[in-house]
C-alpha cells in the first residue's frame, strides 16, 4: 500500500512502485514522504519504528523545528535539517484570487534557485548506500517535499505523468490538513481557498520549466546542483530493482 496510516500524519507514503523509463521499478518499503515526524507518539511512533527508517530529512527551517518540534531521537536513526525554502510566505494570508498552480509553481522555482546547496545535500543523502529506509518531509508533505520527491524520481527515471500523479496524492490529505491548520489557529481565519491543495498542474508547471534557464530536470541537477553520474548510478542501485 501506498498510504500507510498513521492517527496524526495525513500525508505519510511510500515512494515505490513507480516504473522507470528503462523498465525497472522504484523499491518499495526504501524512500517515504510524509508531513512532520513531529506528530510522532503513541501509538504512531511504535508504527514509524517498524518500518525500520534509518534516515530523516527535514525539510523545514529551523524556527519551524523550535516552534513545533522534530521526530523524536532514536538509537540508529539519522536525522538531517536542510531547509531548502529561503523565502517564507504564510499561504493562509493569501487572497482568493491567487491562482493555485501558477502560485505554487513560481515557489518551487524559488526554491530550485535559492536551495541549491541545500537541495545538492539532500541527494548526496538520499544516495548514500547506508541511508535507507529513508523519510523526507516538511510542514504538510506537499510543497518542499514534493519538489524534492519529484526531483528523485525524475533522476531515478519515472516519467513525468507518474511523477505528477504522485504528487496530486496529497489531495487525498487536503481536508485533515487544513483541519490540523484551522485546530492549530483558533484565532484566524483561512483566507485562501488554495491551502493545502496539490492540483497535478502544480508539478507540470514546474517540470516544464525546474528553473528559469534549463530545458529539463536532468539538466537543471547537473548544472545547478553538481549531480553526476556517479550520484545518479548510486540513487538508482540504491533505489530500483
Amino acid at each position: 500500500m501506498r498510504h500507510i496510516a498513521f492517527e496524526r500524519l495525513h500525508n505519510f507514503r511510500d515512494l515505490g512502485g513507480y516504473r522507470t523509463r528503462d523498465g525497472r521499478t522504484v523499491r518499495w518499503r526504501r524512500l517515504y514522504r510524509s508531513d512532520s515526524l513531529a506528530k510522532l507518539r503513541g501509538d504512531d511512533w511504535r508504527r514509524f519504528l517498524d518500518l525500520g527508517v534509518r534516515t530523516v530529512i527535514d525539510l523545514r527551517y529551523p524556527w519551524e523545528i523550535a516552534r513545533r518540534g522534530r521526530v523524536p531521537e532514536s538509537d540508529g536513526l539519522v536525522y538531517h535539517n536542510l531547509s531548502i525554502e529561503h523565502q517564507p510566505y504564510d499561504q493562509a494570508e493569501l487572497g482568493p484570487d491567487i491562482d493555485t498552480a501558477r502560485f505554487l509553481a513560481d515557489r518551487y522555482a524559488e526554491i530550485a534557485l535559492d536551495g541549491v546547496e541545500e537541495l545538492r545535500l539532500a541527494l548526496k543523502v538520499i544516495a548514500a548506500g547506508d541511508s535507507a529506509p529513508l523519510v523526507m518531509h516538511c510542514a504538510a508533505g506537499k510543497d518542499r517535499t514534493g519538489l524534492l520527491a519529484a526531483l528523485v524520481l525524475s533522476l531515478l527515471g519515472v516519467d513525468e505523468g507518474s511523477i505528477v500523479e504522485d504528487f496530486a496524492l496529497t489531495e487525498l490529505a487536503t481536508d485533515r490538513l487544513v483541519a490540523d491548520w484551522r485546530a492549530g489557529h483558533p484565532d484566524r481565519t483561512l483566507k485562501w481557498p488554495g491551502y493545502g491543495r496539490a492540483p497535478g498542474e502544480v508539478m507540470r508547471l514546474w517540470l516544464a520549466e525546474p528553473a528559469v534557464g534549463h530545458g529539463s530536470v536532468a539538466d537543471y541537477a547537473a548544472t545547478r546542483l553538481g549531480v553526476d553520474d556517479e550520484l545518479i548510478t548510486a540513487l538508482r542501485e540504491q533505489y530500483l530493482s
